[in-house]
């Protein structure tokens, strides 16, 4: 598995600063997981003990094979008082986990301690034997010498206690041992409401809680010490190599490179439209109602970023690419050559396995990874709709913040239900998260239906007040003279006011 190994401190001379002095930042030790390093800065702190929290198949033993694995340099212990250690190794050898170099101390019941049992009330503290687990551990751990120490879980050793108070001194002892000789340790809770771990909560340095949310797994770090974690929750992902965790984006992760350069849409009339193109580093919302061409324009703007060099990337919620590039090839806009040049990337996203994090994370890669300027979601209505409503703004408010804050120049489609009728701008209610808004319209002229193009909104520059007629045609898209001479046609039914001359467009 790949690891991001602390690198050993230099010894200190006589009177120098220690790590435990303010002034020096504290080594960090890499949990084997990137984005839970960088959740906590970096990793969690050597020679102090973490509580790892959640229920029955949250992840925890996966994340201590991760834990214990990152750093293949240094010796390794796995303490098990429930798993069988055999079992363990095989369930990680699944995720491609070597443990084999990883020393296991097994204290679980072997299947003989059933069948010999005096009595019927086997799990009586009576019945365990504290001293030799006790012995066993510190044998273990001055043969070994483990950096690294994973206890699953350490509320087994409840039932080698007589009282809550004993279970509290001896844990804290037993935590003190495995630190003072310079192991840093992971350790599993079983909590539920006739036990619950709150003890071990206060006697651990920090916390990590899985848990399964509404939208999928997610991890928070509710105490951390000694420094401070990224606010969550974060969304986590189990898979055949392990867990991958995806921060949250937060809005003031980059500072605001806005540079107020205008680039063109590459259709003449739409630029008068927008008073002279969009601006690089805004976020734009193209809405309609279906089949009114969104993602067609959306994709003219594509189109020219590719032309002028830049890469863009398009995540399609509902759409196949095969079928995207098909359309566009018959309207003279060449995905597939754009494709094959990767000045544009086709992204699908199925809400199968659907995680706003996740999805963040993909984004985030594209842009600092792969350096894309122009970042297209098509559409808004999909994205709402793998998610809770409650949560939508917030989150996508963050990432689109964070993706201008990059200097990336954003579009959404959004789709709104009427055809006719009244005008709804949008469908999202989310206007205020645009710097533009560009909006088409179905019109029924002469028993014709036809399109309509305006702007609602542009935050950075004037634009045009008037409304155009708009088409799709085999040679590209086509954008009319301004229709001065109707009236209605937000209402879908335009009425000229006076005997106009034909429309501009065939």
């Amino acid at each position: 598995m790949p690891s991001t190994n602390a690198s050993p401190a230099p010894a200190a001379a006589p009177g120098a600063p220690t790590s435990s002095d303010a002034s020096t930042p504290p080594e960090r030790l890499s949990t084997g997981i990137a984005g839970l390093d960088e959740v906590l800065g970096g990793g969690v702190e050597p020679e102090r003990a973490y509580l790892l929290r959640g229920g029955p198949g949250a992840g925890k033993t996966i994340l201590g094979a991760h834990f214990l694995t990152a750093d293949t340099a240094s010796e390794a212990l796995f303490i098990t008082l429930g798993e069988p250690g055999e079992q363990v190794r095989a369930h990680a050898a699944r995720l491609g986990f070597n443990l084999e170099p990883v020393s296991f101390l097994n204290l679980a019941p072997e299947a003989d301690f059933f069948q010999e049992a005096d009595t019927y009330d086997i799990f009586s503290p009576s019945e365990v034997e504290r001293e030799p687990a006790m012995e066993a551990i510190v044998e273990r751990v001055e043969e070994t010498r483990p950096a690294r120490v994973f206890v699953d879980s350490m509320t087994q050793f409840r039932y080698l206690a007589a009282s809550p108070e004993q279970f509290r001194k001896q844990v804290l002892s037993f935590v003190r041992f495995l630190t003072e000789q310079g192991a840093t340790v992971l350790f599993t809770s079983e909590s539920s409401p006739e036990a619950p771990d709150h003890d071990l909560q206060f006697l651990s340095d920090g916390i990590l809680e899985l848990r399964q949310g509404e939208n999928g797994r997610l991890i928070t770090v509710p105490k951390f010490r000694g420094g401070s974690a990224k606010q969550g929750p974060h969304g986590f992902t189990i898979s055949a190599t392990g867990i991958t965790v995806h921060p949250r984006l937060a809005p003031d992760m980059e500072a605001r490179q806005f540079t107020g350069e205008t680039v063109s849409t590459g259709v003449p009339e739409m630029d008068q439209l927008l008073n002279g193109g969009i601006e690089r580093g805004t976020t734009s919302i193209v809405s309609g109602p279906a089949g009114v061409g969104k993602t067609t324009l959306g994709l003219q703007f594509v189109k020219e970023a590719a032309g002028r060099g830049e890469r863009s990337v398009v995540f399609n919620l509902e759409e196949e690419p095969e079928t995207m590039i098909h359309r566009c090839e018959a309207i003279n806009i060449p995905i597939q050559e754009m494709v094959e040049r990767d000045t544009l990337a086709l992204r699908t996203v199925r809400p199968w396995n659907f995680s706003i994090d996740r999805f963040s994370q993909r984004v985030r890669r594209e842009v600092e990874e792969r350096e894309a300027g122009v970042i297209m979601i098509d559409s808004l209505t999909g994205l709402q709709n793998f998610m809770r409503k409650s949560a939508f703004a917030r989150r996508l408010q963050a990432l689109t913040k964070y993706l201008v804050n990059k200097n990336v120049t954003v579009f959404f489609t959004d789709e709104v239900s009427s055809v006719t009728g009244d005008f709804t701008p949008t469908a999202s209610a989310l206007s205020y998260v645009a710097d533009n808004i560009v909006f088409l319209r179905y019109l029924e002229m002469k028993g014709e239906l036809r399109k309509a193009i305006g702007v609602l909104k542009k935050r950075a520059g004037d634009f045009e007040n008037t409304l155009r007629e708009f088409a799709i045609t085999q040679y590209g898209l086509k954008v009319g003279e301004p229709l001065t001479e109707l009236r209605g046609i937000l209402q879908g039914t335009p009425e000229f006011v006076e005997d106009a001359p034909p429309s501009s467009l065939p």
